[in-house]
């Protein structure tokens, strides 16, 4: 019944692993999660048997039962996706390594004096850590790539990170898949901004302007370039023969007097330097004389 009546109150909500999380550390993450959103944990197959007998009323709720597996729970939330998983990932406790876990980063040890005596030599040399005695102490010489991700710590070790007082690990809530209003998706979405969206449409658009530029099928992503190309043909027509037209006049002063590009070109600088708030007339009247000069004539295709 709880599962059900927050699965209808809350719209979002985070499917999250939390393996190596104690119940002190449990209680940290809902103290600081108190107002912004609710943990609820429980066994897996009561939370599908919930789960599929309220399908009939919410479908959507489907798409979650692939992802109870494990040690795993719900964090339920009406408020920004973003700021909810931030707060989740920042509570985080630093953990010894244990013989037989997991790595969940790898683990290099720094070079260092270890402040141990001489009668531990040998342990470094089963694990083939290159070292010296200085002053009296052990001193790794180089940094040790003693443990790697995704792999199983030994019992060597777990007990050298021990005996040095190293703990390389971080335990918290793992997020695993977001669910909003029927929708689940991986948590890196969130990752997503506004400018990586804008930046990917305009790459669609400049791929469909140069196949539509490449096979002549006009579209509203190519005509505007289709404009362009076709007025620069129209002025080398006019710069080559005797045809003239208002646009191209300009054009064939600066060809024949070299040194009024130098005046335009001066002109324009302190125009593009200046603060955007001309009235509307002298914006025309710049966007007019931009548009007769040499040098914007020249655009590329997606300038």
């Amino acid at each position: 019944m709880k599962i059900i009546q927050l699965l209808d109150e809350y719209p979002k909500c985070f499917v999250v692993n939390v393996d190596n999380v104690g119940s002190k550390q449990m209680q940290q993450i809902r103290i600081s999660l108190r107002g912004t959103a609710i943990v609820l944990m429980g066994k897996n197959t009561m939370m599908r048997k919930a789960i599929r007998g309220h399908l009939d009323k919410n479908p959507g709720l489907e798409r979650l039962l692939n992802h109870i597996k494990g040690n795993v729970g719900f964090v339920f939330t009406q408020e920004d996706l973003v700021d909810v998983r931030d707060k989740i990932i920042a509570n985080k406790v630093s953990a010894p390594a244990k013989a037989g876990a997991i790595a969940p980063i790898d683990v290099i040890i720094p070079a260092q004096n270890t402040g141990l005596g001489p009668e531990k030599t040998s342990f470094f040399q089963a694990l083939s850590i290159p070292t010296k005695i200085s002053r009296g102490t052990i001193e790794i010489m180089n940094d040790v790539h003693l443990i790697k991700k995704d792999e199983k710590v030994g019992a060597s070790e777990a007990t050298l990170l021990n005996m040095l007082n190293i703990s390389p690990f971080t335990y918290g809530l793992k997020i695993q898949q977001v669910y909003d209003s029927g929708t689940i998706f991986e948590p890196e979405i969130l990752d997503i901004k506004p400018e990586d969206i804008r930046a990917r449409f305009l790459e669609g658009v400049r791929n469909v302007a140069s196949l539509s530029l490449q096979i002549g099928y006009p579209t509203l992503a190519s005509v505007p370039h289709s404009i362009a190309n076709g007025f620069k043909n129209l002025l080398a027509i006019a710069v080559a023969t005797e045809i003239d037209f208002k646009e191209a006049d300009k054009t064939k002063e600066i060809l024949k007097d070299p040194s009024k590009l130098a005046a335009v070109l001066a002109a324009a600088a302190p125009a593009a330097a200046a603060p955007a708030s001309p009235k509307k007339e002298e914006k025309k009247e710049e966007k007019k004389e931009e548009s007769e000069s040499d040098d914007d004539m020249g655009f590329g295709l997606f300038d």
